[in-house]
């Protein structure tokens, strides 16, 4: 008698692949309107208060209407493009984070094992990046995968929400605890910055891995699922 065939397990569930997609094109409108919200004051301090007659930590030049949204410099059409698209981004985090709860990807595949965190098994891993082998590894990510993942997922991505919402003086009239973890105002507005060009740099990495890791197959899985090797399950 014939068996039945499983079902195989797609490499990505399809709240990852939704997630992915939405949170990609968030970030994309956010950093470009961002862009534009800094030209109307280029400069970045430390503490609870900043103008032209203060000392700044970085001074730069007005970002081209090329790299910003719109294209042109309005402050107030800035705005409405970065607050729009920061509770799309807030809110399909936290969707995102309880779904992936309920369905075990974050214990499936992104829970770092003890193994994991020995110093030869990053050493290891470390090597097989450098030799140009990124799909390595027990599972759907291999450890530095998963580290990176941790870091964008439970560090960046609140930091950003959190200081935006510190630079909000409605929130931070509702919310005062906000002004005191962050220091301040504009020690929010600098360290919203620093995130904004990290995750800036996850985004090169990120894309520049995937083209040298086979784009086609890569880009296909995130939007189709993939199908997870038997070897991969764990």
């Amino acid at each position: 008698m014939k068996q039945p065939h499983s079902r195989a397990e797609p490499k990505h569930r399809l709240m990852t692949r939704l997630w992915h997609w939405v949170n990609a094109a968030a970030l994309i409108i956010l950093f470009m309107s961002g862009l534009n919200i800094f030209n109307a004051h280029p400069r970045l301090y430390w503490g609870s208060y900043g103008s032209w007659g203060d000392p700044a930590w970085l001074q730069l030049s007005r970002f081209p209407g090329w790299a910003t949204i719109p294209g042109y410099y309005s402050l107030a059409d800035a705005r409405m493009w970065h607050f729009f698209f920061a509770w799309v981004l807030a809110l399909s985090l936290l969707v995102f984070m309880v779904v992936s709860l309920i369905n075990r990807h974050f214990q499936r595949d992104v829970h770092i094992t003890r193994n994991e965190w020995r110093w030869s098994t990053l050493r290891s891993d470390i090597a097989q990046h450098l030799r140009g082998n990124f799909t390595h590894g027990g599972g759907t990510y291999n450890v530095l995968q998963k580290i990176t993942y941790a870091v964008v997922l439970f560090v960046a991505l609140p930091l950003m929400i959190f200081t935006g919402l510190t630079m909000s003086p409605a929130m931070a009239a509702n919310w005062p605890w906000l002004l005191d973890i962050f220091g301040g105002r504009q020690s929010a507005r600098s360290i919203h910055f620093i995130v904004t060009w990290a995750l800036f740099a996850f985004f090169v990495l990120h894309i520049a891995l995937v083209l040298l890791s086979g784009p086609l197959r890569q880009v296909r899985d995130m939007i189709t699922g993939g199908t997870r090797e038997p070897e991969e399950h764990i």
